[in-house]
């Protein structure tokens, strides 16, 4: 069973890392961002072309996004996808976790704590797999 299908529509993902920008020749800067697919698996998203987003799809950490999403085929790793239609994708906010309280600092830690793995060794070998599969420890 691959890890995630290969394509995802209107994918909601709770973006948990987002990249310092990196200059490009081909997209000029790219954003490599990170988040928990339906708040519960790994999912990496590049590229992101963040400067030029709409301010209203300019997302900060902890943002519950939807956007389309595909397989990067050109990186070996399974959580790794790109927007479907290149940088120009939309994405639209839809939520954010915020801060303000015991609850939403609680809220946060259910879900980066879902799928953590203990082992270097583990993370490694996953690295290098030549698998589509992952298991949850």
């Amino acid at each position: 069973m691959p890890y995630l299908p290969d394509k995802l529509l209107k994918a909601k993902v709770l973006i948990t890392v987002k990249t310092y920008p990196l200059p490009s020749r081909s997209y000029t800067e790219l954003v490599c961002t990170a988040g928990l697919i339906n708040g519960e698996r790994w999912i990496r998203i590049y590229p992101v072309s963040f400067r030029f987003l709409q301010d209203g799809d300019k997302y900060p950490k902890y943002s519950w996004v939807e956007l389309d999403l595909v397989r990067n085929a050109k990186d070996f790793r399974p959580e790794s996808y790109r927007p479907k239609l290149g940088v120009d994708e939309r994405i639209t906010v839809i939520d954010k976790v915020g801060t303000g309280s015991a609850n939403d600092w609680a809220g946060r830690k259910s879900y980066v704590l879902k799928e953590i793995y203990t082992s270097m060794n583990e993370l490694i070998l996953l690295a290098k797999s030549t698998q589509k599969n992952r298991s949850r420890p």
